[in-house]
């Protein structure tokens, strides 16, 4: 049915959606580059608000009350969302905004099977590159949403902790078999009998996002914390591939080139996360770091070797210090302390000390945290580098400062090749002059074994919470200078 503008040619819709899919390419490209992310992210929404606008404007879906009531809602849940979440808690925000959009795909596909194709007790033939996409729709938003949920559960702090049990890979392997039949029979049904009564395939899409449903909480439950940047990648790339699947079934272009866009770039962002943490994207889903039994090798690596240090004594390395580097990890976010790391470093900055981020690929709960929670408190972007560009400095630097990071600094990556994470890159800081590691104690990282980095010869513990300890430190330095 027509809507307030559906009197015009078809091609005005076209061009609309085209240029909607112009500004997402566009927003994509201003994306890569810190300085440009926000105005790509404005010009990705604006071509999203052309996209729904003539939409809604273009088909008479509901009326124009009811339309106007459910984008006032979700806006003023998008500007709470906005306004009231700490970029601590971001990632689970990205996480459910994953599993939104997963969830929208599934049910729009299936709506549009049972809108397109006559109500329960109608026969239709139904093309089958429409219920292709429908089944592919169903089955990825579905694994989306519910993967989703899971995740940001565990990034919250709602789900502790790995769920495995006996025969995991077998359950996940029939859930995914009785999803993937009734995707086949919803394809070839129509083609193979002719006309079908609608009540004999609807609930079969249903059976299918029922099975996905449960597929996508079996995924996620027995990854660790150690691997949520790579599944939050994951999902995110899943989420694009849902929306674009429906787009076929929608015969909607801007959606077929948004989600392919997310798809293709959340995918791209997977593989880097896995290349950083050494590990394939099977290992991760259906692998896992495997955590170390607590007790005596922790004991025979630390026992008589650590050396405690105090923000005083801090101060008195950094007073004679030329070159700096600070490597955040998630215990800065927890504590919320970038605002005072931001602090220090900007007052070495003041007193001619070269000062620089270490940014580890997958530091944090999701990719790019850290670059986020920095960029908050105003850390130039010029200061932030990455593994590759801040390893080879090391052997240069006077004191390193990790707060917060564990695995991300750990030598067994490079020389015990029997650990969870060997042969993951991390930031070399033992090579540094001085490490100064701030933690609130010496308990293990995601993949739950010690680091022998914390009982080096030049390594000194700053027992503590990340904030407390920086705002100690600060204070400290101020009062010297």
């Amino acid at each position: 049915m027509a809507g307030v503008l559906g009197g015009l040619p078809d091609s005005v819709l076209s061009f609309a959606y085209l240029v909607a899919a112009t500004l997402f390419v566009l927003g994509l490209r201003g994306m890569t580059h810190p300085r440009t992310a926000a105005r790509g992210n404005l010009v990705s929404a604006a071509g999203m608000v052309l996209a729904v606008g003539i939409t809604v404007l273009w088909f008479d879906i509901l009326s124009p009350l009811v339309l106007l009531a459910a984008l006032l809602v979700g806006a003023a849940i998008g500007t709470w969302l906005a306004v009231r979440v700490e970029t601590t808690e971001m990632p689970q925000l990205v996480g459910l905004f994953n599993g939104f959009g997963g969830g929208a795909s599934a049910l729009v596909a299936g709506a549009e099977l049972v809108d397109r194709f006559g109500s329960v007790g109608s026969t239709a033939i139904v093309p089958y590159d429409v219920t292709a996409a429908a089944a592919l729709a169903g089955i990825i938003g579905a694994v989306t949403f519910w993967g989703s949920l899971v995740a940001a559960g565990k990034l919250h702090g709602l789900l502790e902790g790995s769920i495995r049990y006996s025969g995991e890979q077998g359950v996940k392997l029939v859930v995914l078999l009785v999803a993937v039949l009734a995707g086949g029979y919803l394809v070839v049904q129509p083609g193979s009998f002719g006309a079908v009564p609608t009540a004999d395939w609807v609930p079969v899409y249903w059976l299918l996002v029922f099975a996905a449903s449960v597929l996508g909480v079996l995924l996620v439950v027995p990854i660790g914390g150690a691997d949520m940047p790579v599944v939050i990648a994951l999902l995110n790339s899943l989420s694009g591939l849902a929306a674009a699947t429906t787009g076929f079934v929608l015969d909607n272009s801007a959606l077929i080139i948004a989600g392919t866009l997310v798809g293709a770039s959340g995918f791209i962002l997977t593989t880097i996360m896995c290349r950083s943490m050494n590990r394939s994207l099977a290992d991760v889903l259906f692998g896992g770091f495997e955590e170390s039994a607590p007790g005596g090798e922790e004991v025979d690596i630390y026992e008589g070797h650590v050396m405690s240090t105090s923000p005083e004594e801090v101060e008195m390395l950094l007073d004679t210090a030329r070159r700096v580097v600070i490597v955040p990890g998630y215990g800065m976010a927890v504590g919320q302390a970038q605002h005072a790391v931001a602090e220090l470093a900007e007052l070495l900055v003041a007193d001619g000390v070269e000062v620089v981020f270490g940014i580890h690929p997958v530091a944090g709960r999701m990719p790019g945290h850290m670059n986020v929670l920095l960029a908050e408190a105003n850390v130039p972007y010029e200061q932030m580098k990455e593994l590759e560009e801040v390893n080879p400095t090391f052997p240069g630097t006077d004191v390193v400062i990790v707060t917060g990071a564990n695995d991300v600094v750990n030598p067994s990556a490079l020389t015990d090749e029997s650990s969870p994470i060997a042969g993951m890159p991390v930031l070399h800081v033992w090579e540094a002059e001085t490490v100064v590691v701030n933690k609130r104690s010496l308990s293990p990282g995601y993949a739950g074994i010690p680091n022998p980095l914390f009982a080096n010869d030049n390594t000194y513990m700053l027992f503590g919470d990340a904030r407390e300890s920086m705002q100690a430190l600060v204070s400290e330095y101020k009062r010297n200078h």
